[in-house]
């Protein structure tokens, strides 16, 4: 037993009380109320919600075993709760002291009803700070758990936006490559180059691997697959930005881009698709 089992009574008849204790509570520490990132009437709605939840968790169940199904709300408001706040810019800290600081404001009502005995108040106390610690190491879990997706997805945006697909002109498309070239990385290439091929009825596709660091078998078989992807939708690719190291390298792995077009810069795969198109160059003097 965990010493909670007239506790919920207590927190039922003070939970006005206990609530404007711990909102004032919140609002006055300066150290973790983020008044830029959070406003009094959501600070102040989201600890009616978390004390009311804590209150029927303790009504279902006295045990400090958070992981019980008593606890499946409040568990499931804790982790909306931290993972909105990892959102929004919240520390770990700041977010796991939501429900730690809950505490300071039960505890002089425990220590009000439970004064005439000393041992049931010290095993009521112990329960209901286990319990809250425990909560609050929930939430900062989730926290993490939180930031960890919205760090994936910032660098899967990042990805995403480094590998732009531009319409350099009418039917010519150009893929700038910087960075390694892994496999998801190729994957995003060939699905957004064949999108806008699609897209824009392209004929052809120039793939400037200019600042690719490096070039092994796998970078070129992405290559060679995007090549072929790209052939199968009608149009054709041009490679540029094949350095001197990079042909060598090429050339000592056996790799064959086939009829591929090559070029060592980007305004050489240009000048050669303009020529398929039928477009002359004149320099105007």
């Amino acid at each position: 037993m965990s010493g909670l089992e007239k506790v919920e009574e207590l927190l039922r008849n003070k939970e006005k009380d206990i609530l404007e204790s711990w909102i004032k509570a919140q609002l006055e520490n300066i150290s973790t109320m983020r008044r830029d990132l959070i406003s009094n009437t959501d600070l102040r709605a989201e600890s009616i919600n978390f004390l009311r939840e804590f209150t029927i968790a303790i009504k279902l169940g006295v045990t400090d075993d958070v992981t019980g199904p008593e606890y499946d709300k409040i568990r499931e408001f804790l982790i909306n709760i931290s993972r909105s706040r990892a959102l929004l810019g919240f520390t770990p800290s700041e977010t796991a002291t939501f429900v730690f600081s809950l505490k300071e404001s039960i505890l002089p009502y425990i220590q009000e009803e439970y004064k005439g005995d000393v041992d049931e108040l010290l095993r009521v106390i112990n329960g209901v700070s286990n319990l809250l610690d425990k909560l609050g190491l929930l939430s900062f879990e989730e926290y993490s758990k939180g930031r960890e997706e919205v760090i994936k997805e910032q660098i899967e945006s990042l990805i995403e936006l480094s590998l732009p697909v531009m319409k350099l002109w009418d039917d010519i498309l150009a893929v700038p490559i910087i960075g390694v070239l892994d496999s998801k990385r190729a994957k995003i290439i060939t699905e957004n180059l064949l999108n806008m091929i699609v897209e824009f009825g392209a004929k052809y596709a120039i793939i400037d691997i200019t600042g690719v660091p490096m070039i092994d078998s796998q970078v070129a078989n992405h290559l060679f697959k995007t090549i072929q992807a790209v052939r199968l939708l009608g149009a054709d690719a041009v490679i540029t930005g094949i350095r001197p190291d990079v042909a060598q390298t090429l050339v000592e792995l056996g790799i064959d881009l086939g009829e591929v077009v090559t070029s060592a810069v980007l305004a050489g795969g240009l000048e050669h698709v303009f020529k398929k198109l039928g477009y002359t160059i004149e320099i105007k003097r």
